[in-house]
């Protein structure tokens, strides 16, 4: 049986071509003429080129196979020209998942994120079925995976057969970019981080979340959505794990969000009009800071049987991943 995997060459999108292609399954995977494939070394796969924002090049992608894993996304906390969130992220899901209707696609497993899931105002766990909106949306990625979230359901509810997952934060290998997530572990390895602000997240193996793609698409509910998490833990207790795994110290400066949010600001409008490069204090990291992504992963264990290796484990796997690449 043919897939189709799209967003391949990133860190969720080459875990999901791995757990595939140690199922058997014949894969294909979309890549951009620009992409960097050294995420797919040693992967049996078919590749395809083509773009999410070019419909004439997604036709051969998509021609023959069966089940499409829409993994592909613009990924960032900042982009010197915002639209290209809304072009990738919106769009460009638009137009391939109904482009796979069209071409007959048996099944698809969308990726969303974390973020499209709402929080409990008066504390507690997120859950699927927590209300969210784009108000309380922070940043221009995380306004665009939740719009495309909703095409997406509108699309099921008019029979597309599509399951939705939203991941949390992955770590592991493969983080090639690396992620804002991998990013702060190599910031911590490369000891810059004498302070930090204190925040909430769930982390999960990212070859958990690729395990968790596969069994959505075998057993997943159309129309539903799966939390992919698996511990919650507070931004001191991530660092904590680091320093046993490294011997490097943790950083015991906790600043207020207020001291930081200024400087967040700065680094923004450096990046914006002087650098145009991505700001060493992302404000959409600052912004979110202030809530405590923690969430209920139960639906995903019971219904899709969602792996839950040790985060310590999986932290360990990335660190030496980043250091057998040279990042730290």
């Amino acid at each position: 049986m043919k897939v189709l995997v799209t967003g391949a060459t990133g860190f969720i999108g080459s875990a999901v071509v791995r757990a595939l292609l140690r199922t058997g399954a014949s894969v294909r995977v979309l890549v951009r003429p620009q992409s960097n494939l050294k995420n797919l070394d040693g992967c049996a796969v078919e590749v395809a080129t083509g773009d999410l924002l070019d419909a004439a090049s997604l036709h051969p992608a998509i021609e023959g196979c069966r089940q499409l894993y829409h993994v592909g996304a613009h990924y960032a906390l900042w982009a010197r020209d915002p639209a290209i969130f809304y072009k990738i992220n919106v769009e460009g899901t638009k137009r391939v998942l109904e482009l796979a209707r069209d071409a007959g696609v048996e099944r698809i497993v969308y990726t969303s994120t974390i973020g499209a899931i709402g929080l409990p105002e008066s504390g507690g766990l997120g859950t699927e079925d927590t209300p969210i909106s784009l108000a309380q949306m922070a940043g221009d990625y995380k306004r665009s995976k939740y719009l495309a979230e909703q095409e997406v359901r509108k699309l099921a509810e008019a029979g597309l057969p599509v399951v939705i997952v939203n991941p949390s934060a992955p770590v592991g290998e493969y983080d090639i970019k690396p992620t804002p997530t991998g990013q702060i572990i190599v910031d911590f390895m490369k000891g810059r981080m004498p302070a930090y602000v204190e925040t909430g997240m769930n982390l999960i193996d990212v070859d958990d979340v690729a395990v968790g793609h596969v069994h959505a698409m075998e057993r997943g509910r159309l129309g539903q959505r799966y939390i992919l998490g698996h511990r919650n833990v507070m931004l001191r207790e991530l660092f904590e794990m680091l320093s046993q795994i490294t011997g490097i110290k943790a950083p015991s400066v906790k600043l207020p969000r207020a001291v930081v949010l200024p400087l967040a600001h700065l680094n923004k409008w450096l990046a914006d009009f002087i650098t145009h490069q991505p700001p060493r204090i992302p404000l959409e990291g600052v912004r979110m800071a202030k809530y405590l992504m923690h969430y209920d992963c139960s639906k995903a264990l019971r219904e899709l049987e969602l792996p839950q290796t040790p985060i310590e484990v999986a932290l360990e796997k990335a660190v030496r991943w980043f250091r057998a690449h040279g990042y730290a």
